[in-house]
């Protein structure tokens, strides 16, 4: 008597099984392992697994390369310098009483504040700000929404600070903002992102300038500088 038994693609012969009688009439099988043989069966459609669970002829090991670090050199150099910025928080900003949660943003930072006025601003100001934008579409409603309350004005300076204040304050459009940004927290709209920063430090210099009169903007020494920069 001989018996097959098939698991997965393999099917495992089992010979010289022999069928013994005991004397209270039941029967025993006693299997003869010296002739246990493997056997293929792949060619037998009827017996294959469908499971490729225990399968390693088609595994491929794929391997990550590490891939080269890009230095940009105009953010190595930023590092470096220490740079002025103009951060001003919006009507909306200012009505909604986030004027010191954005300012503690920038000082957790070890950014260094120089200047800092409550301001009303006037319309001729405003359309020299956002001049850029005279030609959209947006423009009147901008200037009727930055002249509707009064804005906190702030003069900032740090090491790479016009990079840094961007990603702090995140993208213009706070639905497009990382968590963690000041308009990825505490902004909705466009026409309502609660803060400007300058976009470069050569705006940076022009737009305090702008806001600030010569006096108004202090140079001093921090107590926790030593422990911002090397």
């Amino acid at each position: 008597m001989e018996a097959m038994a098939v698991f997965g693609g393999n099917s495992c012969v089992v010979s010289s099984i022999h069928s013994s009688s005991h004397r209270n009439g039941t029967s025993s099988l006693s299997y003869s392992a010296q002739n246990l043989t493997l056997r293929n069966t792949n060619h037998l459609a009827a017996f294959r697994s469908s499971s490729s669970l225990f399968s390693f002829s088609h595994v491929k090991i794929h391997s990550k390369k590490n891939k080269p670090h890009i230095f940009l050199p105009h953010l190595v150099a930023s590092m470096k310098q220490v740079d002025e910025t103009y951060i001003m928080i919006k009507p909306d900003g200012v009505q909604r009483g986030l004027v010191g949660e954005i300012i503690s943003r920038f000082e957790r930072k070890g950014f260094k504040l120089t200047g800092l006025k409550l301001f009303q601003c006037p319309k001729e100001l405003a359309e020299e700000h956002y001049k850029d934008l005279s030609s959209k579409p947006f423009f009147p409603s901008l200037i009727e929404y930055i002249t509707s309350g009064p804005v906190v004005c702030m003069a900032w300076e740090g090491v790479g600070i016009v990079p840094s204040a961007r990603k702090l304050i995140g993208a213009t459009n706070p639905l497009q903002a990382e968590p963690g940004t000041i308009r990825g927290d505490l902004a909705v709209q466009t026409g309502r992102n609660v803060v400007h920063g300058s976009d470069s430090p050569e705006n940076g210099k022009r737009e305090i300038d702008l806001w600030f009169n010569e006096e108004e903007v202090i140079q001093w020494t921090p107590a926790q500088a030593p422990w911002l920069r090397e």
